[in-house]
């Protein structure tokens, strides 16, 4: 009775658990715009015996026809249920899921067997089913036939996997012009591929010869996983948070190889070289789509955007609807697409004609062509929760490592004698090293070489210069300037600029990145403008389209934008503090007109779906304010004095000055007043980090200064911010005009060894610097500490998730020698073993001051805990100790214990997931029981049987077992 009471009160407790989360519950089977959810659930429901056949026909979703008449056929055996249907019952989840991809084969084999009909066949083979639901529709029809169609079946499944052959191991019909056509698209993408695209396909550079591969990491809340990913990983099971959907995004700010990485793909896979589980590849470009003004169905997207099969049309366009999971789709640059991302107009018909956009949106959300892997570039910011919601992984692309600029720029250049002076010009110029992080300005500092090499001490420092230079590169490549010394060669061209740079700013006015011959008579650009070379003829767009044009880059729009501004008389006055105010407008009510000039107006839509589709003009209109700021900088503005009125010149400069200040005003107001007890600290958005990078664009210190005079806080927080080489740079010329020291918290960036290099100016104002997960190694570390030993203020660091090994122990030992008001030093989950350990101890004996040493999920093993125990057993400041997962056993538990019996300032030791026995664990109860100061000694996960950690539990309550 007592047993029956407490599974009834279980039940009610479970219903009413059901009930208080109905929404959420509901949400998460509903919400992917898939299905799968649901019927995965009520597998798992008629396995268990929980829900009856007739209640799962009721619950079927509209997507499945009704099992109608395979629940009559077993209720009119009325037979009691032997092994083999009970078998397909009781295993349902996992024979679904062996079943998706060979239900082909095993129908087959029922048909022979004479336990299926021809219609039978073809109803389980619906089109409109999924791989899943064909499988769960097969398993039904087994289901009412009974024992022998079951017991058929499963034999299929055993002969399938005892053969070794794997199961989901497909037998293709495939039409006879299949592989004339597979043959024909990989000629295309070949042919499409095989020079660099990007950029305009300059000198023709063969991909093959130039290709470097960026930086591919997954996000930093992907838990255990880190590290660098190749190409291939891309479509990869790791990183995957949501398995029913098809979509990967790959994620990366302009110019950080986005368009180069897909092309490169492209290309491998028409070589035969890589992605070969795909049988056909098909190709987009967003900004292509844009301009298709017609509604198409996926059929017409696929063929008269892609590859036009020359025969059987309709059986192509049959297999690929019958095999999604063999078809890669590839989406470059959604950033792009005028639209934004919605999932308000659901699309499940393949054949059914709609707008590109709203074809595009079902294509990723899953609704159409569901098991189709899509691959979809875009910055990141263009991608809200609406989109990510659908995705099955992101990928972070961050540009080049500094091995790979240097792999980068011997391929650009075939006399390695010139490659060498351009990287050895870049290691003198650190600021610069940091800029070709981006491949896009690598490329640029590689085309620009001889002006590199050429300019001694006036060497780029900013985006602007670099920019500056290749704009002088090329109107000098096509027609050589005739003052080409001084500043006149701008005047030479100044018809080109304005052309150019009034096309550039109309179309980011109106989100326009591709240009038919009207939109650029209107702004007077001519064949003498195009042959320049910073416009690139479109490919790739329907016939009925005329010549299309656009820039080499969006970068290159931008800049030429920011130079029309500086140079026009046309523009209105309000354009410059209207390209300052944008990043306010995420957080402004988007009925709000005040950014008209400057943005095209989007009406009748939801506030959300209008800040995800301003999303990316703001970054290019922040991208124009950054190229502004430089233009009118002290050193560039005597460019503009031969070409426009000084006073002009003048009073924009002043406007801009002016903007920054109010913007950076609003930022500081916006800091919460600091909790009691607690230092004042701000957590600046990447917007922040944006007017940084104006700042530093202008190269005047006093506009630094003037800004740091207003900023008054204790702690610095810029996390999950983009922060790389360059933004490190522009903080630095900012921050060491702080008044007061200030902790620096980047965790969680891209900082690397580039980037703490350009940290170094403003250490003497960090009495903290917080540097997790920001892939650093040993080579930034020795700099890092080198120049941080002769700062007074600092006394913490933080680099958990690094890169670091042994070889950085030796510059912390210095550390801790030298500076006796280091108080906290954590360098968890590297790889430091027992050596690294032994070198830190000689630091931590002399040192009288440290009181946090964190070092979990390394490797140091008895031998490194013995060691810090050595040195640390005297410590009268130590407070904090972890040693977590580091291979420490029951030698290295005895000698940690001499720290808690003489320590009088140790409050935690942890030493959670480690291989300490009752033996080790045993002298730490010991050493407890002569120290009442300890709070707290973890033991979590070591190897103490149930009864051992009961025992001990009860003996001593400050071990945390």
């Amino acid at each position: 009775n007592t047993d029956g009471r407490k599974r009834q009160s279980e039940t009610m407790f479970s219903k009413e658990l059901v009930l208080k989360h109905r929404t959420e519950i509901l949400h998460a089977l509903c919400s992917s715009g898939s299905a799968e959810p649901l019927e995965r659930v009520l597998d798992i429901l008629l396995a268990q015996g929980e829900l009856l056949c007739e209640d799962y026909q009721n619950i079927q979703v509209p997507a499945t026809i009704p099992f109608s008449e395979c629940c009559s056929n077993l209720e009119k055996k009325q037979e009691p249920q032997t092994t083999f249907t009970q078998t397909l019952l009781a295993q349902r989840p996992s024979l679904v899921s062996q079943l998706q991809d060979c239900t082909d084969d095993a129908l087959d084999a029922l048909l022979a067997s004479g336990h299926f009909t021809p219609a039978e066949y073809d109803e389980v083979q619906l089109p409109i089913h999924t791989p899943s639901q064909k499988a769960r529709r097969l398993l039904d029809h087994v289901r009412s036939k009974g024992e022998v169609a079951a017991e058929i079946l499963l034999q299929y499944i055993q002969q399938k996997q005892t053969s070794g052959s794997p199961v989901n191991k497909e037998k293709w019909n495939t039409p006879k012009e299949f592989f004339k056509y597979q043959k024909k698209l990989s000629s295309s993408l070949a042919a499409q591929s095989c020079f660099l695209s990007t950029y305009g396909g300059t000198s023709n550079m063969s991909l093959e010869d130039i290709y470097t591969e960026g930086h591919l990491e997954l996000p930093h809340d992907c838990i255990g996983v880190h590290g660098s990913l190749g190409l291939e990983d891309i479509i990869g099971v790791a990183g995957t948070v949501n398995e029913e959907a098809d979509t990967i995004l790959v994620s990366g700010e302009a110019g950080s190889g986005k368009s180069t990485l897909l092309q490169r793909l492209h290309l491998l896979w028409a070589q035969g070289a890589a992605f070969q589980d795909f049988l056909l590849l098909f190709p987009f470009s967003c900004r292509r789509l844009n301009s298709e003004q017609r509604e198409l169905s996926v059929k017409d997207l696929l063929f008269q955007h892609c590859c036009w099969p020359d025969r059987e049309q309709d059986e192509i366009f049959q297999f690929i609807l019958d095999h999604p999971h063999l078809i890669l789709f590839t989406f470059d640059g959604l950033d792009e697409l005028k639209q934004s991302f919605s999932d308000e107009h659901r699309l499940c018909c393949p054949t059914q004609c709609a707008p590109v956009p709203i074809l595009l949106f079902n294509l990723l959300q899953g609704c159409l062509m569901k098991g189709v892997q899509k691959i979809v570039t875009s910055r990141p910011e263009a991608v809200g929760p609406a989109l990510k919601k659908h995705l099955r992984k992101e990928v972070l692309l961050k540009g080049f490592s500094q091995a790979g600029i240097g792999c980068f720029v011997r391929k650009h250049h075939s006399d390695p004698t010139v490659a060498a002076k351009v990287l050895e010009s870049l290691q003198t110029n650190t600021a610069l090293l940091g800029l070709c992080h981006s491949p896009v300005l690598c490329w640029i500092v590689s085309q620009c070489h001889k002006e590199l090499l050429g300019c001694g001490d006036g060497s780029p420092q900013t985006i602007t210069d670099v920019y500056l230079m290749i704009l002088r590169h090329f109107l000098q490549h096509k027609s050589p300037v005739k003052n080409s010394i001084g500043f006149g060669w701008i005047k030479e061209h100044l018809d080109t600029v304005l052309h150019l740079g009034q096309l550039a700013f109309e179309g980011i006015r109106t989100s326009c990145y591709i240009f038919s011959d009207t939109e650029m008579n209107a702004c007077g650009v001519t064949e003498k403008d195009i042959s320049t070379g910073f416009l690139t003829q479109s490919t790739g767009l329907s016939s009925v389209h005329a010549k299309m044009y656009e820039f080499l880059h969006v970068t290159m729009q931008c800049f030429f934008a920011a130079l029309y501004t500086v140079l026009s008389t046309n523009t209105d006055h309000y354009i410059i503090p209207k390209l300052f105010e944008s990043h306010v407008m995420k957080e402004m009510n988007m009925n709000s007109t005040c950014f008209g000039i400057c943005l095209p107006s989007v009406e009748q839509q939801q506030q959300v779906s209008e800040r995800e589709a301003m999303a990316v003009e703001i970054t290019n209109l922040q991208m124009t304010a950054t190229f502004l700021s430089g233009l009118l900088s002290q050193r560039h503005r005597s460019l503009w004095l031969n070409c426009c009125p000084r006073a002009t010149v003048e009073k924009k400069v002043k406007e801009v000055v002016r903007c920054l200040s109010k913007s950076l005003r609003k930022h500081f107001r916006s800091i919460p007043k600091p909790v009691d007890g607690e230092k004042k600290s701000m957590h600046a958005m990447p917007d922040f980090v944006w007017l940084v990078k104006c700042i530093y664009e202008m190269q005047e210190s006093s506009i630094a200064k003037d800004a740091m005079s207003k900023l008054d806080v204790n702690h610095l927080k810029l996390t999950y911010c983009n922060i790389g080489p360059v933004e490190c740079t522009a903080l630095t010329f900012v921050l060491q005009h702080l008044k007061n020291p200030v902790g620096l918290q980047l965790d969680y960036n891209s900082v690397g060894d580039v980037g703490v290099e350009q940290l170094l100016p403003c250490m003497p104002i960090c009495y903290s610097l917080y540097l997790r997960n920001n892939n650093i190694t040993d080579e930034g570390i020795s700099k890092l500490i080198a120049k941080v030993i002769q700062c007074d203020n600092f006394q913490k660091i933080a680099l958990f998730n690094n890169m670091l090994t042994d070889a950085c122990t030796q510059h912390f030992s210095q550390l801790l020698k030298t500076k006796q008001n280091f108080i906290s030093l954590r360098l968890g989950n590297n790889n430091i073993t027992a050596e690294g350990a032994k070198q830190l101890a000689q630091g931590l004996k002399v040192n009288h001051s440290l009181q946090y040493l964190g070092l979990w999920g390394n490797k140091i093993g008895d031998v490194g805990a013995e060691a810090l125990a050595n040195a640390l057993e005297s410590s009268k400041t130590l407070v904090w100790l972890s040693l977590v997962c580091n291979g420490v056993g029951n030698a290295g538990a005895c000698a940690l214990a001499n720290i808690i019996k003489n320590s009088t300032s140790l409050e935690e030791l942890w030493l959670t997931d480690n291989c300490i026995t009752k033996t080790g664990a045993e002298c730490l109860i010991q050493a407890l029981e002569h120290n009442t100061h300890v709070k707290s000694v973890w033991l979590k996960n070591n190897n103490l049987s149930v009864e051992e950690v009961e025992e001990m539990a009860q003996r001593e309550p400050r071990l945390i077992l």
